[in-house]
């Protein structure tokens, strides 16, 4: 018979999780205002809210971060991080920052003024805060076929160069400091770009004389999905295919909590020293030091070890095909998610999961509410809430998805627990016509309001 599939690591150490009452989680969702991100790690059975940070770190790692050199200047951990980046993205200068945002808040300190336009795929939350803050513009280029979840497309994180071509017409080069290139596109549903497509869109900014940017959180399972879908990769290795990737790229932005499988970290890369010596003042202003930039050295070491793990194609393999089982078992139930599954994450398509919320009640945070009190499953709300206010009208953004991310932790849960969020996932479609009501907001931030949002119950 044929071999099954099974994961590429076995279990050291384990951490209990407790099971809660649906009584108990009424009452902690309403003292948390009804704002997953208020609710207490041990108030939650099964953490989706993100896969940032949450992964479980391999021994290698572990043993790494006991050998950190936690020099304030020059750290032996600093070079073992240039060196892991200079061999897998091929960068000579970069900067090691605590986290992605912290990333971007460096290098768009640099690049991004009042008035400027910044084209890209589904810019991500911290990144369209970033470039908001400072009084400029994202414009979202991606393909239309990224907004039907029911539509098959291999790489629906790919930018439409139609509608990037006429931004780039539109705006002179001086007006737009860099494209962003988001590898997997998280917003669109955690879908990947082409190979083909960063090759297109990298001529096109070479054309037009303006820098690319990747915004790099998950680019290794950017990588897989080019490896298995993309014609003439078959037989290249993960890291073969990241080096062609990255040649294109004049900058990049890391959270390395994600696709290098640490706690906290990140990092920006620069192919220009001169936008490299420049950063480096915003850098000791916001991080720290140069070579630690808000990382200490076990962190930096055990990042090193992670970008090499990372980029292997048995780690992908089994991280990726665990996401695929629950888009399986969502399938199997008719349950509608954003079509294929992503690289990190099921989004489930919350509009039609819900179908009587009005959209102006939050449909995805209503359902997110919902599979919380059914079973301590906890999301994160990609719609409305995340989108904000418009920064001229102030009035509310409705994007063209309202989805709800259930981002899957590296090497942390097993099946069964996909199992889990499935059959609560299937119980809360079955009863979708008895949820008709959502939210309102009674206090909000002016930007990103989504992380502390105070809502009541309609």
């Amino acid at each position: 018979m044929e071999i099954p599939f099974a994961e590429s690591y076995k279990i050291k150490m384990v951490e209990s999780i407790r099971k809660s009452t649906r009584e108990e989680r009424e009452h902690w969702i309403k003292n948390a205002k009804y704002n997953l991100f208020n609710l207490r790690s041990d108030q939650v059975y099964i953490d989706l809210l993100t896969d940032s940070g949450t992964g479980a770190m391999s021994d290698k790692q572990w043993g790494a971060m006991m050998v950190g050199d936690e020099s304030y200047a020059g750290a032996r951990s600093y070079y073992n991080m240039k060196n892991a980046l200079k061999e897998i993205l091929g960068f000579d200068y970069f900067l090691p920052t605590h986290q992605g945002r912290a990333a971007e808040n460096v290098l768009f300190s640099v690049l991004v003024k009042e008035g400027q336009i910044v084209p890209g795929n589904s810019h991500f939350d911290t990144t369209k805060g970033h470039i908001e803050f400072r009084k400029a513009h994202a414009i979202d280029c991606t393909i239309d076929e990224a907004f039907d979840p029911e539509h098959i497309h291999p790489f629906k994180g790919n930018v439409d160069l139609t509608k990037l071509e006429k931004v780039l017409k539109e705006y002179p080069k001086e007006q737009i400091p860099f494209i962003v290139l988001t590898l997997t596109n998280n917003t669109a549903g955690g879908q990947p770009v082409s190979m083909e497509n960063i090759k297109a869109v990298a001529q096109m900014a070479k054309n037009y004389g303006i820098k690319l940017l990747f915004d790099s959180a998950r680019f290794a399972e950017n990588a897989y999905f080019i490896k298995i879908r993309e014609k003439g990769y078959a037989d290249k290795t993960i890291k073969e295919i990241v080096k062609e990737m990255y040649q294109y790229a004049d900058y990049a932005t890391m959270s390395s909590k994600k696709d290098a499988i640490v706690n906290m970290g990140g990092f920006v890369c620069f192919r220009d020293e001169e936008v490299f010596k420049q950063a480096s003042t915003y850098n000791i202003m916001f991080e720290g030091f140069i070579t630690y930039g808000g990382m200490s050295g076990r962190d930096m070491d055990a990042l090193a070890v992670g970008l090499d793990e990372g980029t292997e194609f048995d780690y992908l393999e089994t991280r990726i095909k665990q996401v695929a089982y629950l888009g399986q078992k969502l399938e199997e139930y008719g349950v509608p998610f954003q079509k294929p599954a992503g690289g990190h994450a099921i989004f489930l398509d919350a509009t039609k999961v819900l179908p009587h919320v009005p959209k102006e009640e939050y449909i995805a945070q209503t359902l997110g509410i919902e599979l919380y009190l059914e079973a301590g499953v906890r999301g994160v709300e990609i719609g409305t809430l995340l989108a904000d206010r418009d920064p001229d009208t102030h009035e509310n953004r409705y994007p063209k998805l309202e989805l709800l991310r259930l981002a899957i932790p590296r090497r942390t849960y097993t099946n069964n627990h996909m199992d889990v969020i499935a059959a609560a996932t299937k119980n809360v479609f079955d009863r979708r016509d008895q949820i008709t009501r959502g939210y309102k907001i009674l206090k909000e931030a002016p930007i990103l309001r989504h992380f502390t949002v105070e809502l009541e119950k309609l």
